[in-house]
């Protein structure tokens, strides 16, 4: 049995753009092509769709996804090894959600004595952060994702960190202002989100629709959505709608 790429997307949350993309870098090869142009796929290319979008949602860029495919042998054992992956995210997620417990718990107290908040263990701020990327999970932007990859690959390892913790205190400075009231348009959550496309239109030209569409995955695609929920509940559609607010507003 096979299925078209229309069934395939609908079934995988993944777009039909998106599956074009992966047949074209030679990631996920339909079945085959039909007589009407279209692509099929059977279960085993549904089963590299999969693991393909396991490693996606852990983090990997696309070269990276390919050469994990391209080493791996038997699909069994390739399975038991994102297993493995997924049950330490979680892990991690839970500790992430453990860290932002305190963190609420010593603020609202430092805030009850009047006091400024003492951080006698900083590094325990960031357990369990896995600083957060754009290019880490989202399907629907793979020519931006490539465009990272490659400016990734020009930095050296403090650069890659520097950033990645740069767009985690994006998150941070987000949530924290949610927690304080100020609504999707107020004028700080606007400057937070200027920030944010500034730095995605460094890497290249983001228009606003697919500014606009990259909000909506944070609430619609389940890595970015946990990856935010992880910081603050609420925050992935805070997130969302003060990207719209700013679209609206400033691209047209």
């Amino acid at each position: 049995m096979d299925w078209p790429i229309a069934e395939v997307a609908r079934m995988s949350g993944v777009t039909a753009r998106t599956l074009r993309h992966y047949d074209e870098i030679g990631l996920l090869p339909p079945a085959r092509i039909g007589s009407n142009g279209h692509r099929y796929y059977e279960e085993h290319q549904l089963l590299l769709l999969q693991q393909i979008l396991v490693l996606r949602a852990l983090g990997l860029g696309l070269p990276e996804v390919g050469r994990v495919l391209a080493e791996q042998v038997d699909e069994v054992e390739a399975l038991r090894g994102h297993h493995r992956r997924l049950l330490a995210e979680r892990d991690r997620l839970d500790a992430l959600a453990g860290a932002v417990s305190r963190t609420i718990a010593d603020l609202e107290q430092s805030r009850k004595d009047g006091r400024p908040m003492t951080i006698n263990r900083p590094e325990n701020l960031f357990e369990g952060v896995t600083p957060f990327q754009y290019e880490g999970s989202p399907h629907d932007f793979p020519e931006h994702g490539e465009a990272v990859v490659g400016r990734v690959d020009a930095m050296t390892p403090e650069d890659i960190e520097a950033g990645q913790r740069e767009r985690t205190a994006q998150m941070i400075r987000l949530a924290e202002l949610m927690a304080a009231g100020y609504a999707a348009d107020a004028e700080p959550v606007q400057a937070e989100i200027d920030a944010q496309y500034r730095a995605l239109t460094a890497l290249r030209t983001v228009t606003a629709d697919e500014f606009r569409a990259m909000g909506r995955s944070c609430v619609d695609n389940d890595a970015w959505h946990t990856a935010y929920e992880a910081i603050a509940p609420g925050l992935a559609v805070h997130q969302r709608d003060a990207i719209e607010v700013y679209a609206d507003a400033r691209l047209g």
